[in-house]
């Protein structure tokens, strides 16, 4: 046989990347991605506007916001988009940080790969150094001291925010709702940030129990309850009809009366189970029927239906209560109590304040804001400074922000590198190099130069001062500690975790089949130049 017929293993309508196109192909998209969230970094990095196809607008600086609304197609910035959610999910901050070190990561490992050196070994060196960085950063932390520190943890956070205007109330408010909870039921879903759109930032407080956006149930009930006992349902305070194609055959008046009367029996039977059980408010998660309404209100109780499963929850948690399924287990001695249960009106929208909780093991946050994006921002302010408060509280480690923790970090690894033999030694001196890239962004988007304060940090560091960061308050290099400038050690570890990890996963592939029916996604693979 002297022609050589073509072979085809693969289907028409998958296009194959490999070798060197696919890892630079994949390179190029993190860094991409790396880029757009870049200039958000620090207290004074930009916000970006983002207009969905609704006409819907966010105004935001938050990274892992930004990452979720962008339409990304590529499979490797989709990646880098899961380690923003990843961070924003185990510590509620540093989603940047975590974004901006992959793509750096990636970058310059990209140089490495230039020099022929194979993915396998810088793979390798990443991992060590990521190894390393954990065990440095532990020795370079300190422990939560006090309250002062936690204070100076959340306003760090919130810097650079739409909050931060009033971030020393918004810091406040955190702490205290954290201090209000017992350490063993200290976590997210503990504190409720509850929006309420109308006057100033400063209007925004702290509630010992839950604020819900609902009205009760009928106009006739009370807006207010002092000492109220509460009880909490999953179970519909109405008849439920008959399943499936059912007929009643009714032939007298009398019949029809007394199958209409048996019905309100009913439902006064059940609302007489909450009266006799000493409840003078109610939160169910169904609805309520207009007979047992009336009846209700008749006692002076008053009630809420169609309550969120969630919602109830928490209202469960603040009140030191539990979730009824079934009315015939109702008693006093479960209910649950609040000093004050009263419904207020903002603005047209009704809200139900359950105020003064013993032991609450749930507390909310009341913010308020003028727009609609004013407090969804500031919502995400909070979400950060609280995130990085509980991550404080719970791991009882803090380091120098500003940079510091990184220069301190890249400086040690220097000297780590010069001890490993073989390849895996430039592998750990980029990724020095990587960490060093946080402090110089800070400074760039800051609009100070880069190289100067970079050279000026490491001067400080070499002269054995391991907290001097950057601080853009005073636009000057000192001891960031010291100033105020604090982060969790949490928040650090995560971040370089989740971008060493994502970083060493796009690096390893070689090979990249996409077949033409994903979504559109093949001509935009092959025309990332």
């Amino acid at each position: 046989m002297t022609d050589k017929q073509p072979m085809y293993v693969l289907p028409e309508h998958v296009s194959r990347t490999l070798g060197k196109d696919a890892q630079r192909t994949n390179i190029l998209a993190a860094k991409l991605v790396a880029d757009i969230v870049k200039t958000t970094l620090g207290p004074k990095g930009m916000d970006k506007m983002l207009v969905d196809s609704s006409g819907n607008v966010i105004i935001t600086n938050d990274g892992v916001t930004i990452l979720e609304e962008m339409d990304i197609d590529h499979p490797a910035a989709k990646m880098m988009v899961e380690i923003a959610k990843t961070q924003e999910e185990e510590v509620g901050d540093g989603t940047t940080t975590a974004a901006l070190l992959a793509g750096k990561l990636l970058e310059y490992a990209e140089g490495l790969l230039d020099q022929r050196i194979h993915p396998t070994a810088i793979v390798k060196g990443y991992r060590l150094a990521a190894e390393k960085s954990l065990e440095i950063l532990n020795g370079l932390a300190l422990p939560v001291r006090d309250k002062q520190i936690l204070q100076q943890i959340a306003m760090t956070a919130m810097t650079g925010k739409g909050a931060e205007g009033h971030k020393e109330k918004l810091a406040r408010l955190i702490v205290d709702a954290v201090d209000q909870i017992a350490p063993e039921t200290l976590h997210g879903q503990a504190l409720h940030i509850q929006k309420v759109k109308g006057e100033s930032i400063l209007e925004s407080e702290l509630i010992q129990g839950f604020v819900l956006d609902k009205e009760k149930a009928h106009s006739a009930m009370p807006s207010r309850v002092v000492d109220a006992k509460i009880l909490l349902l999953d179970i519909p305070l109405e008849i439920h009809g008959p399943e499936g194609d059912t007929k009643i055959s009714v032939s007298t008046p009398e019949q029809l009366e007394s199958f209409l009367a048996s019905e309100e029996r009913s439902l006064k039977a059940m609302t007489q189970a909450i009266i006799s059980s000493g409840a003078k408010v109610v939160f169910c998660q169904k609805g309520i029927d207009d007979v047992a309404q009336y009846y209700l209100a008749k006692e002076g109780i008053l009630a809420y239906r169609r309550v969120p499963k969630s919602a109830l929850e928490k209202i469960a948690r603040a009140i030191s209560s539990m979730v009824f399924s079934n009315l015939h287990d109702l008693s006093a001695d479960k209910l649950g109590y609040a000093a004050v249960v009263e419904e207020v009106f903002h603005g047209q929208e009704a809200y139900v304040y359950i105020r003064g909780c013993k032991n609450p093991k749930s507390v909310t946050i009341l913010i308020r804001g003028s727009t609609a994006h004013v407090l969804d921002e500031i919502e995400r302010a909070m979400k950060d400074g609280l995130g990085d408060v509980l991550a404080a509280v719970q791991s009882g480690k803090v380091v120098a922000g500003g940079g510091a923790v990184e220069i301190a970090l890249a400086r040690q690894l220097r000297a780590y590198a010069r001890t490993l033999g073989g390849r895996e030694q430039l592998a750990v001196d980029e990724f020095a190099r990587a960490l060093e890239s946080i402090p110089l962004t800070l400074a760039e988007n800051a609009g100070l130069d880069p190289i100067d304060v970079l050279t000026e940090l490491k001067k400080r560091h070499e002269a054995g001062l391991p907290y001097q960061g950057l601080n853009l308050f005073t636009d000057k290099v000192e001891d960031t500690f010291a100033a105020g400038i604090i982060e969790p050690l949490k928040v650090k570890t995560q971040a370089i975790s989740s971008a060493v990890e994502v970083a060493t996963m796009i690096l390893r592939i070689d090979d990249v089949l996409i077949s033409k029916g994903s979504s559109g996604l093949e001509p935009r693979y092959e025309g990332m130049e």
